[in-house]
C-alpha cells in the first residue's frame, strides 16, 4: 500500500496512531460512502459488535475500542488482509472516473458538489435541525419588509 499523510486535526493524536494498521482503520472509518455501501460492516463489527449495533458508526467504535483490541485484531493476518483489500478497492473507486465524467468526458466542469443535509446520510451523523430554518426565512423576509415601509 503506498503511504498516506496522516490527518492532522487534534484529536487524531489522541489515538493509537502508531500501531501499524491504525491509519487503514481511520481511512475506512472516516469515509461516508459506508452509510450505503455496507463493505466495512464487518470490520466494525469484529472491534466490538456490541457497540457497532447500537451506533452504526465506525469513528465512534474506532474511538472507543481499546488499544489492545485493535492491536489484537490488527495482528490477525486474515484481518489485516481483509483491511488492506477494502483500503485498496476504496482508493481506486476514488480515482475511477464517476458517472460524469464518462457520460460527458469532453466537458469542462471538473467538480460539482450538492450538499442536503436532509438527505442520504446515515443515523450516523447527527444532524440538529428545525428552528434553524427560520433564520433564513426571517432575514430573506426582513429587506422586503424594510423595503416596502
Amino acid at each position: 500500500m503506498s503511504k498516506q499523510t496522516r490527518v492532522s486535526h487534534p484529536l487524531y493524536n489522541l489515538l493509537p496512531t502508531e500501531i501499524e494498521g491504525f491509519d487503514s482503520l481511520a481511512e475506512l472509518a472516516l469515509d461516508m460512502r459506508s452509510s450505503w455501501n455496507h463493505a466495512t460492516d464487518e470490520v466494525w463489527r469484529q472491534l466490538d459488535s456490541e457497540l457497532w449495533e447500537i451506533t452504526q458508526n465506525p469513528w465512534v467504535v474506532l474511538q472507543t475500542v481499546s488499544r489492545d483490541r485493535i492491536e489484537r485484531v490488527l495482528a490477525d493476518p486474515v484481518f489485516r488482509k481483509n483491511i488492506d483489500g477494502l483500503v485498496q478497492t476504496r482508493r481506486q473507486t476514488m480515482e475511477a472516473p464517476a458517472w460524469f465524467q464518462q457520460t460527458y468526458p469532453q466537458s469542462s466542469l471538473n467538480c460539482v458538489a450538492y450538499f442536503s443535509m436532509e438527505f442520504m446520510l446515515s443515523e450516523a451523523l447527527p444532524i440538529y435541525s428545525g428552528g434553524l430554518v427560520m433564520s433564513p426565512a426571517i432575514s430573506l423576509k426582513l429587506p422586503a419588509i424594510w423595503a416596502c415601509q
